[in-house]
């Protein structure tokens, strides 16, 4: 027993050896690390003072704090930054759904300004502004060297005011100018339609309104509709769609969605990450979805587009989303001021990061460029000839009157669609997966 006890006090006599050895370097170098961190803020506090008492202009020294305030966190990446009280409060008003401005969701490569997405119904979109597009000069002034808050701010202004921004568009040899006339951003988060018997939500950000404006809109149309039978399936539209709230991308991935992980999120820090799953309940009860995204669908877009594709609940039709898989947190500050800072990835169900790849749709299909009908050299619309054209051309007499109407009322769909190919490809393509898809199933 004795020998039992000796091995064992000096086995935890040597442990606590060896965890003096480890731990004395590892307090040293804390040590060291603290003092090159004081050190450090010593020289900040220095070079405050000399810009202060010998810069060539008299400086606000709030002004000075402020920028290297906003510097540091813009060092970090392109989605961290400081937020005055002004841009705090914009902000805040523009997750309820009405600002000022442009109308474009943007950040920053290169040193520019990039689009993101222009926003539905907006001055920017009525300018013919696309994702993509690279803002190089505002008003004649360059924004090289301006951080992306200072880009934003010099775009901003009086509603009714003219502003002219400097373009480079990918397929354009030449920077091109659009003048936009500024004016009262309102949003209608979710706008929703009947395309023959397929329901179309356009969702345009995921602000407050999201989720109660989707569930109502749909509500509205399965109603109008007679139901759920009326109804072949749903396209939601995410493309050209920034994101915005998580909670509202959860909300909407769970409107559709009866079980299982809808998104995770992970920070540095172990044990700080969450999990956020679905409730039971699908709004259409099982119908098939498409949804249609391209590369301005960015964050919440990308995490209801990987939530329904991973679960093989909808069908992902478009090009490559825009990439941005990590999550923000405003944090307020004294004097009414916020930061933005960077404090998690996300991930969708199966465990993949879309930062900086994507959501690869399940068929690629691309939007071919706006036509000006100048550009149709006169094509004709009319039917090309038939049959039923020809004077004296025999009746069909295989069909009863109601399958006559009820073909009539295909072709009618089928001819509508067509239509809508020429106005919106990629929409036109989702509206025939459905039809499809209720075909293979032997529903409408």
């Amino acid at each position: 027993m004795r020998k039992y006890m000796l091995a064992a006090m000096g086995g935890i006599l040597a442990g606590g050896l060896v965890t003096t050895q480890i731990a004395e370097p590892l307090i040293a170098q804390e040590a060291a690390n603290n003092r090159s961190v004081y050190q450090q803020l010593d020289l900040f506090g220095d070079i405050f003072e000399r810009v202060r008492a010998s810069y060539v202009d008299e400086v606000d020294p709030a002004d000075l704090i402020e920028a290297a305030i906003n510097g540091m966190l813009t060092s970090l990446d392109p989605h961290s930054g400081y937020l005055p009280p002004k841009d705090f409060s914009d902000m805040r008003v523009q997750t309820r759904g009405e600002f000022g401005g442009l109308g474009i969701e943007v950040t920053q490569e290169d040193g520019f300004v990039k689009v993101v997405s222009p926003m539905d119904g907006t001055p920017a979109d009525a300018a013919g502004i696309e994702a993509g597009d690279m803002i190089t000069h505002v008003d004649g002034e360059s924004v090289l060297g301006l951080t992306l808050d200072e880009a934003v701010e010099r775009m901003r202004g009086p509603v009714g005011s003219e502003i002219v921004i400097t373009v480079v568009r990918e397929g354009r040899s030449e920077p091109f100018d659009v003048s936009i006339i500024r004016d009262t951003i309102r949003l209608t988060a979710v706008r929703t339609r009947k395309e023959g018997d397929s329901v179309v939500l356009r969702v345009t950000t995921f602000n407050d309104q999201t989720f109660p404006n989707l569930r109502d809109g749909l509500q509205k149309a399965v109603e109008e509709a007679g139901g759920l039978d009326g109804i072949n399936g749903v396209v939601l539209d995410l493309r050209n769609n920034p994101g915005g709230l998580l909670t509202q991308a959860i909300r909407v991935a769970d409107a559709f969605l009866d079980q299982g992980e809808i998104v995770s999120t992970r920070g540095r820090l172990e044990g700080t990450g969450e999990r956020f799953n679905a409730s039971r309940g699908d709004l259409i009860e099982g119908k098939p979805i498409v949804v249609l995204i391209n590369g301005g669908s960015a964050s919440a877009s990308e995490i209801v587009a990987g939530a329904l594709q991973d679960h093989r609940r909808g069908i992902v039709v478009g090009t490559r989303s825009f990439g941005k898989g990590s999550v923000q947190t405003v944090m307020p500050l004294r004097g009414d001021a916020a930061m933005r800072i960077t404090t998690s990835r996300y991930y969708t169900p199966s465990g993949r990061s879309i930062q900086a790849l994507g959501v690869s749709p399940d068929i690629v299909v691309t939007q071919p460029p706006r036509r000006a009908a100048s550009e149709d050299n006169g094509a004709s619309t009319g039917q090309a000839p038939s049959e039923a054209n020809l004077r004296g051309s025999l009746d069909n007499d295989s069909m009863s009157e109601d399958e006559r109407r009820q073909f009539d009322e295909e072709r009618r769909l089928v001819e509508e669609t067509a239509r809508l190919r020429e106005e919106d490809y990629q929409l036109a393509y989702a509206l025939d997966i459905l039809r499809g898809l209720s075909a293979l199933n032997g529903q409408r």
